[in-house]
């Protein structure tokens, strides 16, 4: 580390600070404008982003067009912990001109690489610098000075190229990963329209859309639906009950044991890291106690959001934010419930609306959920389409385990090869990094 040195900012990189409106003005020349929200929601500026169309002046052109390697940062925020968040340019853009609430900078290349820079300017300790920094009262916003002055943890520029290359590496692993999640939710959207529209047939083939055999479907409550299916309110095929009342008396009762809150239930998963314990009597051990199989969906806010409970924990149990259904009748599984509520809660943002009438923080009342309409197709047809969005859930819930451990990787590596506390010699990286550094 005797070879890193700390620089302020304007010592390797020139910043220009933009005031390149959005407005086409007569006379001006046409050009592409790189904003605030698409600095802020990317790392990375590439050519397939699709730009806001503006005009400029010549000068302006001149001083704020955007070239291969430069970095902008977002300049302004409605909060100082949420200022200066950097983008690198790592394509040829042409007509791309900076847009204003944004910074240019541009990178003396025999001092820094872009993406390093661009890295260091990401890092936590330089956000506490400019939320010290950031001034005003409902929008805050950086100087020039406090920019020029930002301190860049410099190493040799070998060690910077190598180390840009690293975290590029993971940044796309990210990026790729994020992608496929998006696509396998798109392809499960579109089985469960299919598949809640249409069903399946004995040999596992959708059936004919109506338009194309009106005979094989009825109307319902729910509209047309295949003649096999039937419609039945929630609260006849499930036991609904929402969870055990917080109070100060179960806070501090002596039977303290796991419960599950709102925030502990996800779409097809529980996230047990942060599991709250409270005082259960033996009533409501016996009244409030989870089994193998049972459905627990939101009451509040993320309404309808739900997961089955497969055991997570050996003893569990839930409170008042929650409804628990547990099947009642043979016709229906919590397995196809949870999929069904995926169809109505999660996808269906009209149906939310119309359920809650809220423009607040919606709720899901205990007497709402018990009458809910609910399709029921025959078992076989049930048993199908759990089992093909079940693998799409699988496959989903592998990449975001992935995803989770790029994106602790990424932050890993950022401490510690941009602090300097690993060393990246003649591009070599440690052995416990050089596979981390290949996600």
């Amino acid at each position: 580390m005797r070879d890193w040195r700390t620089e302020p900012l304007e010592r390797v990189a020139e910043i220009r600070s933009s005031n390149v409106d959005k407005k086409s003005n007569p006379g001006e020349e046409p050009v592409r404008l790189c904003n605030y929200t698409d600095v802020y929601s990317r790392g990375y500026i590439t050519e397939d982003i699709e730009f806001m169309e503006a005009t400029a002046t010549p000068a302006e052109i001149q001083r704020f067009g955007i070239e291969r390697g430069d970095v902008m940062i977002t300049k302004d925020s409605e909060t100082p912990d949420d200022i200066g968040i950097p983008a690198v340019v790592v394509d040829d853009v042409p007509k791309l001109v900076c847009g204003y609430h944004v910074a240019l900078i541009k990178p003396n290349r025999d001092k820094v690489d872009p993406v390093y820079l661009a890295k260091q300017l990401g890092l936590p300790g330089t956000a506490r610098y400019y939320g010290r920094l950031a001034n005003g009262s409902t929008r805050y916003g950086l100087s020039y000075q406090s920019i020029s002055r930002t301190p860049i943890r410099l190493a040799p520029l070998p060690q910077q190229h190598r180390i840009a290359e690293i975290l590029s590496t993971v940044d796309e692993a990210i990026e790729q990963t994020e992608a496929l999640l998006a696509k396998t939710q798109q392809i499960k959207a579109g089985l469960m329209h299919d598949l809640f529209t249409r069903g399946v047939t004995a040999d596992g083939q959708l059936r004919p859309p109506r338009e194309e055999a009106p005979q094989l479907y009825k109307e319902s409550p729910l509209g047309w639906i295949p003649k096999e299916w039937d419609v039945t309110p929630c609260g006849e095929v499930f036991d609904v009950q929402l969870g055990k009342m917080m109070s100060p008396t179960a806070s501090a009762g002596p039977n303290q044991k796991p419960y599950l809150r709102n925030q502990n239930v996800y779409w097809d998963r529980f996230d047990l890291s942060d599991v709250a314990t409270m005082h259960f009597s033996t009533d409501d051990e016996q009244k409030y106690r989870l089994k193998d199989g049972d459905l627990l969906a939101c009451e509040g806010r993320f309404i309808g959001r739900c997961a089955v409970w497969r055991g997570e924990l050996d003893e569990c149990y839930y409170q008042k934010a929650l409804h628990r259904l547990r099947a009642t009748d043979p016709r229906v599984t919590t397995d196809y419930m949870q999929f069904f509520m995926s169809l109505r809660f999660e996808l269906d943002r009209g149906f939310v609306e119309k359920m809650t009438h809220e423009s607040t923080i919606p709720h899901l009342p205990l007497e709402k959920l018990v009458a809910l309409p609910v399709l029921v197709p025959p078992r076989a047809e049930q048993e199908y389409l759990v089992c093909t969005l079940g693998a799409l859930t699988h496959r989903d819930r592998i990449d975001r385990a992935y995803l989770h451990k790029a994106k602790e990787l990424k932050a890993a590596l950022m401490g510690d090869l941009l602090s300097g506390r690993v060393v990246v010699e003649k591009g070599i990286l440690p052995n416990e990094l050089e596979v981390a550094a290949n996600v």
